[in-house]
């Protein structure tokens, strides 16, 4: 059973995203994107604990904080993308390298059930299942929430996951 749908009301939209960071002070980057985010994008219903990962894709830089979350908006998906991308600027987001270190990565993981393939939008993340550092905070607060796509849960995609990145719980919720 998918919890955060518990808290659905009929005009919201229930979203899950992956925030993450890896230079700076880590921990005050997810809590004040945190804090942004639902000020300006809707309620923070679930988050998972903080979970420490080594870099994926260019590996020579610091390991990433990450953390899921799952709210509620009324945004359209991109509103929420456009919203999140004003979030990363605003918190001094620069995108100099493609997979290089940042202070902040906010992405849409899902929205509802959507599926959208559009220019600079794609749901659910087209990379969400090639990554554990995505899938084991996901898995912690949405372990029974079916791909729209694949139709697994998220427990089912983080045990078959290829991905061979060690991902270790910093913090509990």
């Amino acid at each position: 059973m998918d919890i955060c749908a518990h808290f659905q009301h009929t005009s919201m939209n229930h979203v899950y995203l992956l925030i993450g960071g890896n230079i700076g002070d880590r921990l005050a980057n997810l809590e004040n994107a945190r804090k942004s985010i639902a000020a300006k994008c809707g309620p923070i219903q679930l988050q998972s604990s903080i979970y420490e990962t080594e870099a994926w894709g260019l590996k020579d830089q610091p390991a990433f904080y990450n953390q899921a979350l799952c709210i509620e908006t009324e945004l359209s998906p991109a509103e929420l993308l456009e919203t999140l991308l004003a979030i990363e600027i605003s918190m001094g987001r620069k995108r100099l390298i493609p997979l290089g270190p940042r202070n902040i990565d906010l992405d849409i993981i899902y929205y509802n059930q959507t599926i959208i393939e559009a220019p600079g939008l794609i749901i659910p993340h087209p990379r969400l299942t090639e990554r554990n550092f995505v899938l084991a905070p996901l898995n912690e607060i949405a372990a029974d929430f079916k791909h729209p796509i694949l139709n697994k849960t998220t427990a089912q995609l983080y045990e078959s996951s290829t991905d061979e990145a060690v991902v270790n719980k910093k913090t509990d919720k």
